[in-house]
This record gives C-alpha cells, sequence and structure tokens, in this order.
C-alpha cells in the first residue's frame, strides 16, 4: 500500500514520507529509535478523525497500520515512536483557543483551553499576560515541551510538590476515539454516567465496560493504587471513580495513557495564580540517616518546590562552573562567579556534601516567603546539617546547578550519549537512608558514569547514566542494570516511573509495580477503548525487553580524525 498517496486525500494537513522528516520523527530523547512509514500533521479534529477512519479500515484489512501521536518529541521513554504512522500535532494544531475565569476569585476559575501541539512556554506567555496565572506541572523541558506530551505522560515537575501533576489540571478533553468518533470526556455524575452508557456508540461502549470492570474489579484495582507521592505507570483505574465529588472521570484514564487510548484534539485545563517573591533554604547533608527527618520539618512549612542533587552533581559544579557564566552581562558574570567560591573550595579541601537539598519558598509577600525559610531553618538547628538562606544570585546559582548539571556532564564527556532508563523513579522519604545507599551500591557495580538529581520532596529521583550506546558493553549493562534498579524500587514499595511514563523502556518491567491480574486490567482497558490496536501499539501494554533490545539507538560510527 501507498501510504502516503492514499492518506492525502483524506486530509487537508501534510503528509510526509521523505528520508529527512523520517529521520527527523525517528527519535525522541530516549535510547531508542524507531523510523515512521509516514509522519501526517494534520490541520484540524476532522483531519484526526479522518485519519483515524482510515486506520480503523486499513485494520479491518489485515494491515499493521497504527497510528502514534506526537507533539514536541521530548518523551523519554520512547513514548512517541513507532514503525508505522506519526500523527504530529506541532505543526497546525499548535494553538491557545481561550484563557478565562478568574484568578482573583477565592475560589479560583481561571483555565485555559489548548490544542494539543501547543508549546508550553506559548501557553505560559498567555496565561501569564492575560491571568498572572501559569500551568504549574511543568518538566524540566518547559521551554520545548507541549501538552499533548504533558497529558500523555502525566507531567510533574519542580512545582509537583505544592500543585500536583497533569492529572489535577485537565478538567475536560476532545477525544477522537478508534473508530474515528469524537467525543468529550470530563467528570460525568451518576445520572450523566447513566445517560452515557444507555448510548449506542463506542463512546457509550466505553462508558459500560470501564464502569464494569472498575465495579467488577475495585478491590483489586484499590489495593493496586501506587501509594507513593507520584506515579505514571500503568492506567489510573483507581482514579477514575471520585467516591466524595461523585463522579466518573475518563479523563484520568486520557492523562498518562501516551496515545494509547485516543487521540486528544482539545483540551480544558486550569491554571494556578503565581507567587511574586521567593526565598530559598539550602541544606548540605553529610549523612543521609538524617534526610527523612528533614525532608519531614521542612515540608512542615509548605515549600513551593523542595529539590536535590548529589555529590557527583556538586563536583561538576566546582568544575564546570565557568559554563554557567556564559552570556551573562559583566555585573552578574562577576556576581556568579563569586557565587561559585564555596563549591570550588569544598572540592579543594575534598568537604563535598553527600547530598544538597533546596527548599524554595514562593509567597504573595517577601516577608512571608523570608519567615517561611527563616522558620523552616531554625526548625532544622538541632540536626547535624549545614544550611544556608539562598537570595538573589545565589538562588540563581542552585537553580542552575540543579537544573543545568547534566548538560554540563553531556557536554563535558565526549563520545556518550544520554542514557534515561533508570531515570525516575519514586519511593518513601522515610526509605531514604536504606534505599540510597542500596542504589549507590548497585549503580557502583555497573561502570556508568552518572548523577543523581530530583525532587526530593517528593521522593522523586532522576538517575541518567551517560552511556556509548554503540558499546556493546554499554548496551549489556542496560539490560542488566534496569531491572535491579526496579526490583530494588519494587522491594521498597516504590513507583518505576513518578513523571516520565512507561513507553518502550518501562512497559516490559511493569509487572515489577503490579500484579498479573492488575496487568490483564490494564489490557482490558486498552482492548475496550481501542478493540483494533490503532493507537500507540506496544506502550503501557504489549512491550517486551526484546522489544527494548530491538529498538534502541545505535549511533553510526564516525571515522577516526588522521
Amino acid at each position: 500500500m501507498d501510504l502516503r498517496a492514499s492518506i492525502a486525500p483524506l486530509i487537508k494537513g501534510d503528509v510526509q514520507d521523505d528520508a529527512e522528516t523520517l529521520r527527523k520523527f525517528s527519535r525522541d530523547t530516549s535510547i531508542f529509535e524507531r523510523k515512521p512509514a509516514l509522519v501526517v500533521s494534520p490541520k484540524d479534529a476532522n483531519d484526526v478523525a479522518a485519519l483515524v477512519r482510515f486506520a480503523s479500515d486499513s485494520k479491518a484489512a489485515n494491515s499493521e497500520i497504527s497510528l502514534t501521536a506526537r507533539a514536541a518529541g521530548t518523551d523519554m521513554s520512547g513514548g512517541p515512536l513507532t514503525y508505522s504512522i506519526v500523527v504530529s500535532f506541532t505543526k497546525y494544531m499548535n494553538r491557545v483557543l481561550e484563557v478565562g475565569g478568574n484568578a482573583d476569585a477565592s475560589s479560583n476559575t481561571a483555565y485555559a483551553v489548548v490544542e494539543p501541539g501547543v508549546y508550553y512556554r506559548d501557553l505560559e506567555k498567555e496565561t501569564l499576560a492575560k491571568k498572572g496565572m501559569i500551568l504549574p506541572p511543568y518538566p524540566a523541558s518547559r521551554e520545548i515541551c507541549a501538552l499533548g506530551g504533558m497529558i500523555g505522560d502525566n507531567s510533574g515537575g519542580e512545582l509537583t510538590l505544592r500543585y500536583g501533576k497533569m492529572d489535577r489540571y485537565v478538567r475536560e478533553l476532545d477525544v477522537v476515539l478508534s473508530d474515528g468518533s469524537a467525543a468529550t470526556m470530563r467528570p460525568l455524575t451518576v445520572d450523566e454516567l447513566a445517560k452515557k452508557k444507555a448510548e449506542q456508540s463506542l463512546e457509550g461502549n466505553i462508558y459500560r465496560q470501564i464502569d464494569e470492570l472498575i465495579k467488577n474489579n475495585r478491590e483489586t484495582i484499590e489495593s493496586s493504587r501506587p501509594n507513593v507521592t507520584k506515579n505514571s505507570a500503568g492506567y489510573a483505574l483507581w482514579n477514575v471513580v471520585d467516591a466524595k465529588k461523585g463522579t466518573f472521570d475518563l479523563t484520568k484514564l486520557i492523562v498518562g495513557s501516551q496515545g494509547t487510548l485516543g487521540l486528544i484534539t482539545r483540551a480544558r485545563v486550569s491554571l494556578e495564580k503565581t507567587k511574586a517573591h521567593h526565598a530559598m533554604l539550602v541544606v548540605f547533608l553529610s549523612d543521609l540517616t538524617t534526610l527523612p527527618e528533614v525532608v519531614r520539618r521542612v515540608r512542615a512549612f509548605d515549600p513551593e518546590s523542595f529539590e536535590s542533587y548529589d555529590d557527583h552533581t556538586f563536583k561538576l559544579a566546582a568544575r564546570y562552573g565557568y559554563d554557567f557564566l556564559k552570556h551573562q552581562g559583566l555585573r552578574q558574570t562577576i556576581a556568579l562567579a563569586y557565587a561559585f567560591l564555596p563549591e570550588v573550595w569544598a572540592l579543594a579541601t575534598r568537604k563535598v556534601p553527600q547530598l544538597v537539598l533546596l527548599a524554595e519558598f514562593a509567597e504573595d509577600t517577601e516577608e512571608e516567603a523570608h519567615e517561611k525559610t527563616h522558620k523552616a531553618r531554625a526548625a532544622l538547628s538541632d540536626l547535624p546539617v549545614r544550611t544556608a538562606i539562598a537570595l538573589g544570585t545565589m538562588e540563581k546559582k542552585y537553580w542552575k546547578i540543579r537544573r543545568e548539571s547534566f548538560a554540563l556532564l553531556r557536554k563535558h564527556v565526549h563520545g556518550l550519549h544520554a542514557a534515561p532508563f533508570i531515570d525516575d523513579i519514586v519511593v518513601h522519604p522515610d526509605d531514604y537512608p536504606r534505599f540510597i545507599p542500596e542504589l549507590n551500591a548497585l549503580l557502583g557495580q555497573f561502570d556508568l558514569m552518572h548523577t543523581i538529581a530530583g525532587h526530593i520532596g517528593d521522593a522523586n529521583f532522576h538517575i541518567i547514566p551517560l552511556v556509548n550506546l554503540a558499546n556493546p558493553a554499554h548496551r549489556k549493562a542496560i539490560m542488566e542494570l534496569t531491572p535491579k534498579v526496579y526490583e530494588l524500587v519494587g522491594k521498597y514499595k516504590g513507583s518505576i516511573t513518578g513523571e516520565h511514563n512507561d513507553g518502550i523502556i518501562r512497559t516490559p518491567y511493569l509487572n515489577m509495580m503490579f500484579s498479573p491480574k492488575m496487568l490483564e486490567l490494564f489490557a482490558e482497558t486498552k482492548r475496550i477503548f481501542d478493540p483494533k490496536n490503532i493507537f500507540n501499539p506496544g506502550k503501557k501494554v504489549g512491550c517486551t525487553t526484546a522489544d527494548i533490545e530491538k529498538s534502541m539507538y545505535r549511533p553510526v560510527p564516525q571515522p577516526a580524525n588522521r
């Protein structure tokens, strides 16, 4: 079948199969590569529906055609990669359609209506300018990511501690279902659910069967609910029914589904008012046994964010801190250079802390922010930790280290690639003193350079080793280390992914978090929504470790310099 010739007459958008386009869409920011057969950029929801109907009809003829949604391609799990058709939303379906509501009301009603291809940076410009509001669960890739990916992965980031993840902010979704029909999903009352279940359509059938699945398996689903602070693994069946509110909400399944249940064409999200004033408490730990108590005491004062980085990151900042000084004005360069002197001195005297914690307090007034910071510091006065309060340039320095350390590592270690394969684990804060040494011992068994940073307040760690993917030993290490790390996470009843989702890299390991029965319910959920397996097959359900090995990126060897 000539896919391009078959699809182009059906839609108004672009249909591309040239070599350069296929190369570009064969990668995301994961360790994987899959060359698609076609890239389609729909212009509107009608284009999306026509494309899904084509795929559905093709499946009836036993075709292997599938559709994989893609936003900005910043996913770290291989989620938007496929050998079939990529549906790319950033070219045309990239608008902020509406910003409304009242940011100053006692009950916040501010919202934005967006298309899935809109970049977060563009949404933030609109919401800050019009309402003084933001969508808080942005990831570290906030400057280059798009809303469709944030919804698909159920994203979170540095503000998640106070504000929560993406699923808290999605109010309504327009979705094209697997037969090409359109549905608007939002929380339904009992009466509204009954009306939906009475509809003789695919949407009605989905409501009937998901409701039945949840009722018949309530105990299994509830006992499988991850009890850590963040989770993006599996389908969130435990969140569909809200007994307190009396609602049934299928957006809780679409959010975090990585485009495996339907294609989003429009989203309504709620917004939060920003805090104008900030102050940071920095905590230096040389003994991890105090970590749970430090986290508990600091969290009592409601920091907006509570981040961390390890001694490897600290050493990077001390050695290569001059990189932070580039593209600054003279005055700022001098101020930052002075600010980095403590790191350089600590490295020179071998007094590098095991862990540095950054608790940022954001409030409406400068006095409130400073008061909370000083109170949190005072609360730690009887513990064997060193603390400092960072304002202005010093605060900026610590954020630069936390946010940019991995870029420094990648830049200064040549011939190696970012390898996010154990990059998003979550455990319980009380388990820090036992878990972190065991994790470090495990990582020490493999000759892989890495740093550990993360959202310490949420007990969410980001570990991204640097590897040479052309080296068979490194590829073998990925396959051997991954299940060992996840086994350790399972030992402490954590989550293998707090924010980045399953994709190719984690779907085969969901059995380390969930029971065989729960995995069957995930598969049944996929079948109910997508009986022909049209949407992004092999993610969330149906992926094996063989798929990981098959899809791992293989760099083309470069000729040696002469």
